[in-house]
């Protein structure tokens, strides 16, 4: 469990850094805005 939610952080933190909102990773990555929010959440890693 807890290394979804280090995983989950460290998407969020890139992603900010990055100026990227969810869907412009979710895009780039060919999934869901909501399987990127679910990852930065920790709640799912697929």
């Amino acid at each position: 469990m807890e290394n979804k939610k280090t995983f989950g952080s460290y998407i969020f933190q890139r992603r900010r850094e990055l100026g990227m909102t969810q869907k412009d990773l979710a895009e780039k990555l060919y999934v869901t805005e909501s399987a990127v929010s679910k990852w930065e959440r920790g709640g799912s890693l697929r």
